[in-house]
């Protein structure tokens, strides 16, 4: 029991750091240190934490636009995330790539992609280089919903299946492909009937429990490890804010937002860690603070952090003739 509530208290720590860093985002973005488009995980963090806890150092992350809470569960510092966010050369990405952009090859986290199902071809080349590498490694792709009116989508899930790949494919079903409900963009809602189609193992999951998602994930990667080939998992969630910060939200009404927030992961969560004895009010403030001074490091980091300079304007775009 008391590694099963370390286990719970993990995944709220993870959960409460993810928002709390997007709630100082969204301040940040209205004092206009971040710039760019701005996309809110805020709703969905228990797929990110589930799905993380049940991959290992040596796999591959692919991610989506919304995926500052994917980078901070894979374990990327918060700092180095929001110095990204603020344009600064102490960023993951040197400041060049921004809030959708981000990528650590420490952490193997590549990206971070703003185009819609971008991802899904490079995990199948991924994939692919693993599997005739024998490197025994498994990528996960995270996309959501909007992906799968896509192209790539449905290319990339019949070569995984053609070529038994390992990869884990989660789609982050929130129901809105920006302003699209997802009934209206699909004949199939089930997402997961489409990946059957391809012969691939298949199942949807409560996106909003974290402990599912992470039972569900578990079992995904050791099938792909142990039986080989491709495992889709759809994960039923929902966003509490709009597409982006530059969304009126004009396709959906509060009513609908105001119920879903009724069964908001990180309080869903913390009802399970109050039936526990080791849980209390005091340990709750204890988390809350310490996820607030690792939130006060990030943007202390972030503000203190410095601009490339101009005159390497032209660096990593032109190769020099003695690389040539």
């Amino acid at each position: 029991m008391e590694i099963e509530y370390e286990l719970l208290e993990h995944y709220y720590r993870q959960m409460l750091l993810i928002r709390r860093f997007e709630e100082k985002c969204v301040e940040m973005y209205s004092h206009e240190k971040i710039r760019g488009f701005l996309h809110l995980y805020i709703g969905e963090e228990a797929i990110a934490v589930g799905v993380m806890d049940a991959v290992g150092p040596e796999d591959n992350i692919l991610a989506t636009y919304r995926e500052h809470g994917h980078a901070i569960a894979r374990g990327i510092l918060p700092k180095t995330i929001m110095a990204e966010m603020f344009g600064k050369a102490e960023g993951c990405c040197l400041g060049r790539g921004g809030s959708m952009h981000l990528f650590d090859a420490a952490t193997r986290f590549y990206g971070g992609s703003a185009i819609v199902a971008a991802g899904l071809p490079l995990a199948v080349g991924m994939a692919l280089a693993d599997k005739m590498m024998k490197r025994g490694r498994v990528t996960v792709c995270f996309f959501g919903d909007g992906a799968v009116a896509e192209g790539e989508f449905h290319e990339s899930l019949n070569l995984a299946a053609l070529w038994q790949l390992p990869i884990l494919f989660v789609c982050e079903n929130n129901r809105y492909g920006m302003g699209t409900a997802l009934e209206l963009s699909q004949s199939e809602p089930n997402l997961a009937q489409k990946a059957l189609s391809y012969r691939i193992t298949a199942s949807q999951v409560d996106g909003m429990d974290v402990l599912e998602v992470a039972k569900a994930a578990k079992h995904a990667v050791l099938q792909i490890k142990e039986v080989g080939g491709p495992v889709f998992l759809e994960c039923l969630a929902y966003r509490f804010r709009g597409h982006s910060m530059f969304d009126a939200e004009l396709y959906r009404n509060k009513a609908e937002v105001e119920e879903w927030k009724k069964k908001d992961p990180l309080l869903a969560l913390q009802s399970k860690l109050e039936s526990e004895s080791s849980w209390t009010n005091t340990k709750k403030d204890e988390i809350e603070k310490e996820v607030a001074a690792i939130i006060d490091e990030a943007v202390a980091y972030a503000e203190q952090g410095t601009l490339e300079p101009l005159e390497d304007l032209e660096k990593f775009v032109y190769s020099s003739g003695a690389d040539q």
